[in-house]
């Protein structure tokens, strides 16, 4: 790529590092440790049960910083964020592995042993050998951003992540990324509001995408999630699955200001 957008240079830079993850942990290493772990814990199915309880489902996301927003949370323990989320009810846990955002492949083992949730291994997928790696680390589902990868990358990813029983989220942020995602095999769409080549954020995304989405597939807004008000918009728009971070993370108590943004989207 070379564009030089926050996303190619977010890309670019993974690509080297899988490369030398590639030197160090041998991909027959990998496939070990993958076999070896428990099945996932079905991250879609989870979702559903909860918009069958309680209208929504929230991906409560575990990160330190972004890009865009710069460090988050100083105070950070991924195992404490996980279960205050659980308590919160939330459906399921992102969490980010990413550099970028301040983020560890040990984040995602910590909030995962801490509580039943499936997690979504929250990175930038550029290769294969990631799919494998996340597996290995306990991930119940990974994420495929469809600005970042070709159609034949897509799949072929998708067919490893679905072969070991994991979910994909696929996500998209305009019109020719979605109907590349809807030739994919995987359910969930999501549709990120924040422009990743330019990190600009517009929940209008969601309104203008969501009438696209076909009803065997489920969308999952992400992004730009501030208050209730902004769920209720989205619901509106035909959200049910939202997936939420930075709001929840700037927040001193996180329980508490989770259990007000989905009792505020109920009200």
């Amino acid at each position: 790529m070379s564009t030089g957008t926050i996303l190619d240079r977010i890309c670019d830079d993974k690509r080297k590092e899988v490369a030398l993850h590639k030197s160090q942990r041998p991909i027959q290493e990998l496939l070990r440790r993958a076999k070896d772990q428990a099945p996932p814990r079905g991250f879609a199915a989870a979702l559903d049960r909860k918009v069958a309880e309680i209208g929504i489902g929230l991906i409560a996301e575990i990160k330190k910083a972004s890009p865009s927003a710069g460090l988050i949370r100083p105070t950070f323990e991924p195992g404490q964020l996980a279960r205050a989320y659980a308590r919160a009810g939330a459906a399921c846990l992102s969490v980010l592995t990413n550099k970028f955002f301040q983020g560890t492949d040990a984040h995602l083992g910590e909030a995962r042993s801490a509580v039943e949730l499936p997690v979504i291994r929250k990175d930038f997928v550029v290769d294969p050998y990631q799919i494998v790696e996340s597996r290995a680390l306990g991930a119940d589902c990974v994420l495929l951003i469809v600005a970042a990868l070709s159609d034949d990358e897509l799949a072929n990813m998708e067919d490893i992540a679905l072969g070991y029983g994991m979910d994909v989220l696929v996500e998209v942020h305009d019109e020719a990324e979605l109907e590349r995602a809807l030739k994919l095999k995987s359910p969930l769409i999501g549709v990120n509001n924040r422009n990743l080549k330019i990190m600009k954020t517009d929940l209008g995304t969601t309104e203008r995408l969501a009438p696209l989405i076909p009803a065997d597939r489920q969308l999952v807004c992400e992004s730009g999630i501030d208050s209730p008000s902004d769920i209720k918009r989205m619901i509106a728009a035909g959200a049910k699955r939202f997936l939420i971070g930075e709001s929840l993370m700037k927040r001193p108590d996180v329980e508490m200001a989770t259990k007000i943004l989905l009792a505020g989207a109920k009200g």
